[in-house]
């Protein structure tokens, strides 16, 4: 990990260190528009073509059948089961807590407003499968899904060579009540979702993280007028550590290559003073070589960082510049820092807050936003499968108090229709 000292950056020299390695969709987008193209235009057959070409699986149906959910339940480990239940109690209940309560405002005698949520009635649900499978993603996602009101949730999730589905994915599934589950992967799980075809709905809405390909079919079909709308534009995961003095050295490392063990471009930025620097190094250089991704997450740390400063007001200055997808601060009294992030998906305060507890199962949400998205997104939660809607009434006398001042704005504007609606009332 290369390392850097604050003090000695320009600002130009900061921003080019916040700038993440370019996503490449040269070579992937005509594939990937070649898939939507199909699968829109031919529906199924486009889709076991795809899935036996990219996945080597050769299906028949798509759907995942209750038998399959069932005997999936009796598959997985109790303990395993146990450790779901728990860490979806925990999800749903942070996520239960931000539901809003409609809240009505009087804004003149007679005008009465208020906004109340409404539910996106049809969201897919992506869930990465495979090799590396994410059921946790599954709880992140349909928890919030169903509390939000959806009436249709959709879930896609690629099949194996043995032309099933990770048994802890579906047993996840069947933990939030998701029932339609198809064993479609990639682009045309995207293609799918976004378009519908004979036996796959199509939906309002796309959630769920995934590969370049998954990428950019997202990106695609959300700016296509008949395809559907997505969550977040995603970039390889990132955590930036911020450690004082104080910080276990073993702490850090281990949050550090937690990150790193993702995938030779994930980011894994530690931000410190200089004397703890060179011991939390050398404790990285020991625990990676313990990990069985060790090589992955080699290659990540020749792509991630070290920023040395002089202050934890100035480590977060730059954090603030980077803005993070996970942001861990490992120092003493890190609650009192916290009106001082404003860039963040998700924070992590002191030195046993690490970044996997809110990966699984601490009940904040793992969707979160990459590639500096954090200055302009927060994570996905319940009002990410939601919309609000305004609502207002307006009294007889609330017409005749608010009219001249519409019948005055619609006249600036030389919208005669508009001033005529109005003045018909309050006249």
């Amino acid at each position: 990990m290369k390392k850097y000292y604050f003090k000695q950056l320009n600002n130009a020299s900061l921003q080019n260190l916040c700038k993440r390695k370019a996503i490449r969709f040269d070579d992937v987008l005509p594939i990937v528009e070649n898939v939507l193209r199909e699968v829109k235009t031919r529906g199924d057959e486009a889709i076991r073509e795809f899935t036996e070409k990219f996945d080597n699986a050769s299906l028949s149906s798509f759907a995942v059948t209750q038998k399959e959910i069932e005997r999936a339940g009796e598959c997985v480990p109790k303990n395993i089961q146990s450790a779901f239940g728990k860490a979806a109690r925990n999800i749903e209940k942070f996520h239960k807590a931000q539901m809003v309560k409609r809240k009505e405002v009087k804004t003149m005698a007679g005008i009465t407003c208020f906004r109340e949520a409404r539910p996106i009635e049809k969201v897919g649900l992506y869930i990465p499968g495979g090799t590396a499978p994410l059921p946790s993603t599954v709880l992140m996602l349909a928890i919030p899904a169903k509390l939000a009101g959806s009436r249709k949730i959709v879930l896609v999730t690629p099949p194996s060579k043995d032309r099933n589905v990770a048994d802890v994915i579906l047993f996840a599934a069947k933990l939030c009540g998701i029932t339609q589950i198809f064993k479609i992967g990639g682009a045309q799980a995207i293609a799918a979702l976004a378009f519908g075809t004979e036996t796959v709905p199509k939906v309002y809405k796309i959630f769920g993280p995934g590969n370049q390909y998954v990428t950019a079919a997202k990106m695609l079909v959300s700016i296509n007028p008949e395809g559907a709308a997505i969550d977040i534009p995603a970039g390889p995961t990132e955590v930036l550590v911020i450690a004082d003095e104080k910080a276990r050295a073993d702490f850090v490392a281990s949050d550090l290559l937690s990150q790193a063990e993702h995938g030779k471009y994930s980011q894994a930025i530690f931000v410190s003073c200089d004397k703890k620097t060179d011991e939390v190094l050398d404790e990285v250089k020991q625990q990676l070589q313990t990990l069985p991704r060790k090589e992955i997450a080699r290659k990540s740390l020749d792509n991630s960082f070290v920023v040395v400063v002089d202050s934890i007001d100035e480590a977060i200055a730059f954090s603030n510049m980077y803005a993070p997808e996970h942001l861990i601060l490992n120092v003493k009294n890190a609650t009192k820092y916290v009106p001082e992030v404003i860039n963040a998906g998700s924070v992590f305060l002191g030195p046993y807050s690490c970044e996997s507890a809110g990966d699984y199962a601490s009940g904040t949400n793992h969707s979160l936003p990459t590639y500096g998205y954090a200055r302009v997104s927060g994570g996905v939660s319940v009002s990410s499968f939601q919309k609000q809607v305004t609502f207002q009434k307006i009294t007889k006398q609330g017409a005749k108090n608010l009219g001249p001042i519409v019948s005055t704005l619609a006249s600036q504007e030389s919208l005669e229709g508009h001033k005529k609606a109005m003045q018909l009332r309050y006249k």
